[in-house]
């Protein structure tokens, strides 16, 4: 779950990362009334998830209150890259000497973590390593050592951070790397992190990326969560433990296990492109256990999305088997009544298939079609959503 930049501000506060003080507001009114709590120049910036806000006119420096209204004004239901504002942080505005650039993340083709560092902050990451590859360190961070002070301090060095900063560098980024490991995020981004005329380091803009698996221990993360912007389909499967993510087709998925459910969508979009480019409507797992609950949750999803045509159900039964998954469609099918009123190719193998697949035959469903292979169930999949 990506983070607004003052929800991640929320837990640099948590975790005494220092940065300037300010509060959100979804109004200029409140914009001002900030700006007089203040008591100083202050940055008005628009609260979205995408990158390229100071370009688009959605960061303004306001000198005054009322300058702080003006601005909230032309910000609120400003379109960045169809992010549309909704809500400002208004910061007290900071006096910059140097800016820098420092970020953790998760580094998956190495299976481990990662920091990286430069002295060529306040610009997109990407250009520093495409323009200035030398000035961008990447280090790799030893799981079970983690980031002491001995270490923060190698990172920033490799940066090339000035050696007058280095020591109170290191502080912050100690303290980052606490708040990536304790919050079970996978991304904790700071650009710029600035030293001002004073010397203090300061993390003018932050970026969090929490991992949602981590869910189950991080009750608060909750909090965090964007329900305006997030897809409804999406928060129902989420109330069901599914794991789903909806994408732009007409065939809606239902598969047991992340990688099986990959394979279908590519076989989908194979098939499809024999049926108009007819394309998959979405990822929906539900894991080893296909119970009735689960599969009528599953298809509860599905068949709410209006894009999708037909469903195809591709399970490959094994700790739970292909007679349980047939029980559990027979059943979720009843339990949805009249809501379940789209074809549903279901293609059944591994253990007890046979079994299975004469229950589903006994039920003699009008809405249910048996596949042999996945293949044929892809394919008639498709021929259906194009209708």
């Amino acid at each position: 779950m990506d983070l607004f930049e003052y929800q991640a501000k929320e837990l640099f506060a948590k975790h005494n990362v220092p940065t300037t003080p300010g509060r959100v507001t979804d109004t200029a009114e409140g914009a001002r009334e900030i700006a007089t709590e203040i008591g100083r120049p202050v940055m008005v910036k628009a609260q979205v998830k995408v990158g390229g806000r100071g370009k688009a006119g959605g960061v303004k420096y306001a000198a005054t209150p009322e300058d702080a209204y003006e601005h909230a004004k032309n910000i609120l239901g400003l379109d960045i890259k169809g992010h549309v504002v909704k809500k400002l942080l208004v910061a007290e505005a900071s006096d910059i000497a140097e800016e820098y650039y420092i970020s953790f993340l998760l580094d998956r083709a190495n299976r481990t973590y990662l920091a990286m560092c430069s002295v060529e902050g306040g610009m997109e990451i990407e250009e520093v390593a495409a323009t200035k590859p030398e000035r961008l360190a990447k280090v790799p961070v030893n799981a079970v050592k983690g980031v002491d002070l001995a270490t923060a301090r190698s990172i920033a060095e490799q940066g090339h951070l000035p050696a007058e900063v280095l020591d109170a560098a290191a502080v912050t980024i100690n303290k980052l790397w606490e708040l990536f490991v304790a919050e079970d995020a996978t991304l904790v981004e700071v650009n710029p992190l600035v030293r001002d005329p004073q010397d203090r380091i300061l993390a003018l803009d932050g970026k969090v990326t929490l991992d949602a698996n981590a869910d189950f221990r991080q009750p608060g993360h909750a909090e965090f969560e964007d329900r305006d912007a997030t897809d409804p389909l999406e928060l129902k499967a989420k109330e069901h433990d599914l794991n789903y993510v909806k994408l732009d087709g007409s065939v809606g998925i239902i598969g047991n296990g992340a990688g099986l459910v990959m394979s279908t969508l590519d076989v989908v979009a194979y098939a499809g492109e024999k049926h108009d480019g007819v394309k998959p409507a979405n990822f929906l797992d539900i894991g080893g256990g296909a119970s009735a609950e689960v599969m009528a949750a599953g298809l509860d999803v599905i068949l709410n999305d209006k894009q999708v045509k037909s469903v195809f159900v591709n399970v490959f039964g094994g700790i739970t088997s292909c007679d349980a998954v047939a029980n559990g469609i027979v059943t979720a099918l009843h339990m949805l009544g009249d809501e379940a009123n789209k074809p549903l190719v279901v293609r059944l193998d591994g253990n007890n298939v046979d079994e299975g697949r004469r229950i589903l035959a006994q039920a003699n469903h009008p809405l249910v079609i048996q596949a042999e292979t996945m293949d044929a169930g892809a394919d008639k999949a498709a021929e259906l959503a194009n209708k």
